[in-house]
């Protein structure tokens, strides 16, 4: 759980850091959409060759974006394994009973392997690059159409934005909480399966009181800073496009049709 790098802000001025927040969001949609379209290995060669250009030019110690990856290994494995061993297929490379390991098994754990991979990577690059205000006025810029329908658009981007910035602290929180109850010898490896999940409780427990604390603390926080929501509230800083902005759009426009036109490759 301390591997968890979604939430976490990384500054290092680069020109991804410098980029509109609203601009960053859009394209993380669009790649978002466009990878759940992606069935040829070339998108994903395409995608893959993309997200390392971003990588390099948010200047992002590449280590600390796969460390990310470490602790949703196992739901990485668990999907790649139920799409490898239960996908039928005509080319059948070893079978026991409902259990078939086929060609398109491979093929498509590999795919799906693929894509939860570069979604990750995608989106934890987003929170990297964007301190949390800067996500709080982009999603409230996003949602500011809604407010003629009476949606509170600037309290939905700020408990969004906050819940996104307290999963790094809640990790970071569960790993202590774990040390300490380790020191005093308990065990959460060993036994049955329903030994185990009583294991967690001297664990869940502190952890939802230390949720609360934090909250409670931060609500303390905010009032004392006068926080009153979107009630006459005027921005220090007025968020404007740049040639820049346009052109990352132009990119991820160009990227998009590229990387969806790898659909018709396995029709030539």
């Amino acid at each position: 759980m301390t591997r968890i790098t979604i939430g976490q802000y990384y500054p290092t001025g680069s020109i991804i850091h410098r980029l509109d927040p609203r601009v960053k969001l859009t394209s993380v949609l669009m790649y978002i959409t466009t990878m759940l379209f992606i069935n040829h290995f070339a998108g994903y060669l395409v995608a893959a060759g993309f997200i390392a250009v971003l990588i390099a030019l948010s200047k992002i110690p590449p280590l600390l974006i796969f460390r990310g990856l470490r602790a949703v290994m196992f739901m990485l494995i668990f999907a790649a394994s139920i799409n490898l061993l239960l996908t039928p297929g005509e080319h059948i490379i070893f079978s026991l009973g409902f259990i078939r390991l086929t060609v398109e098994g491979i093929i498509l754990a590999a795919q799906m392997a693929a894509r939860l991979i570069l979604l990750i990577i995608g989106t934890s690059l987003l929170t990297l690059t964007s301190s949390p205000i800067q996500l709080t006025d982009g999603m409230e810029a996003g949602l500011r159409p809604l407010k003629k329908i009476k949606v509170p658009a600037h309290d939905i981007a700020m408990l969004m934005t906050i819940a996104l910035r307290f999963i790094p602290t809640l990790a970071d929180e569960l790993d202590k909480i774990m040390k300490a109850q380790k020191a005093r010898g308990a065990d959460f490896d060993t036994g049955s399966l329903m030994k185990r999940a009583k294991s967690l409780i001297p664990i869940l427990v502190p952890l939802f009181v230390s949720a609360f604390k934090r909250a409670d603390e931060l609500a303390t926080a905010m009032e004392a800073r006068c926080y009153r929501g979107d009630i006459n509230r005027t921005k220090m800083k007025i968020m404007k496009t740049t040639p820049t902005d346009w052109i990352a759009i132009g990119v991820m426009i160009i990227f998009c049709i590229v990387t969806f036109s790898t659909r018709f490759l396995q029709t030539v």
